[in-house]
């Protein structure tokens, strides 16, 4: 792991040596520079990486604690909102790791042997490749959870039962495992890149798909008691725009960036303008960190019972901190 680059993953760089100029820092100021070949460039400081990385991991722990620690919350759909949550803490830990090594090796603090650091790359890259597999699936995961909520609800319970939903988990948690595996051993091949964008794009249409479905119903139901309780109408029909216009504004708008970045490797790795798109990449992994900070508050703050445990939590850790 070069330590004046961001490794996420190694898949990314492969084939990818003329641009490893483009990935240095400048670890003391927030900029926006043009370079010779006229690209904006916007250069992000470690530090930012690290602040991020550090509140995103103590939010989804809160997120996993407090889902543990009330009862209530022992059900399906909170077991893939704690799996989203421990998919958002792999990111958070690999970031915070890798940072920390590369603030340590910037200052002269450290001097590891290159073979380890190699190691440590490996293992980052296999986290956080895991992550990103397991994200996108439990994503879908929780959008097929609130579509049978919906649309089968008396049958609901004998559907998603507990068995199931631990097999489901399982399943995904070992394929993005044996995935990411694949996917870095195999890294130099152009496969790997097809596979991680198709994958992204599968994932986008399948939530899309589904959340327009179930939006288009709950518009279709508010109509028809239109005339009984207008105020209610209004207020339903808010609030299913408002989620679901964060939840795939968020999601496309932390990854979209990132994936279009592997895109261009595929089709452009020497075009000027893919060059210069290529030398913001350390934005599109602030963007993906950011993903991981606010997906609790997308999945899991909305609920009322959550974030009452959540409250509890916070309060208790800053009463035994005094």
């Amino acid at each position: 792991m070069e330590m004046s680059n961001r490794s996420f993953p190694t898949l990314l760089h492969m084939d990818m040596g003329m641009y490893d100029d483009f990935m240095e820092y400048n670890d003391t100021n927030f900029t926006f520079e043009r370079n010779d070949s006229d690209c904006l460039q916007i250069r992000t400081p470690q530090e930012l990486f690290l602040a991020l990385g550090l509140i995103s991991l103590i939010e989804n722990i809160l997120v996993i604690l407090a889902i543990f620690k009330n009862r209530n919350l022992h059900s399906p759909m909170y077991y893939f909102i704690c799996c989203l949550a421990i998919s958002d803490t792999l990111v958070s830990v690999s970031n915070v790791v890798e940072t920390i090594f590369m603030l340590l090796n910037d200052h002269g603090l450290m001097d590891v042997h290159p073979g380890m650091l190699r190691h440590l790359d490996n293992v980052i890259d296999v986290m956080i490749c895991s992550s990103v597999v397991s994200s996108l699936s439990f994503l879908c995961t929780i959008a097929a959870d609130r579509y049978i909520t919906i649309f089968y609800a008396l049958r609901y319970h004998s559907i998603m039962t507990t068995q199931r939903a631990v097999n489901i988990i399982v399943a995904v948690w070992l394929g993005s495992i044996i995935s990411s595996i694949l996917f870095i051993v195999y890294h130099t091949d152009n496969a790997v890149i097809v596979c991680l964008v198709a994958f992204f794009c599968t994932t986008l249409v399948f939530n899309a798909v589904l959340y327009l479905h179930m939006f288009l119903t709950a518009h279709v139901h508010s109509r028809r008691i239109k005339s009984f309780d207008k105020s209610r109408r209004q207020s339903t029909n808010m609030k299913g725009a408002i989620t679901l216009t964060i939840l795939l504004g968020v999601f496309t708008l932390c990854w979209g960036p990132f994936f279009l970045h592997l895109i261009l490797i595929l089709i452009c790795p020497t075009n000027p303008f893919c060059n210069c798109f290529f030398r913001n990449f350390n934005l599109f992994l602030i963007l993906i960190i950011c993903n991981s900070l606010i997906d609790p508050l997308i999945y899991a703050y909305r609920s009322p019972e959550l974030r009452k445990t959540l409250q509890e939590l916070v309060l208790c850790s800053w009463w035994f901190g005094m």
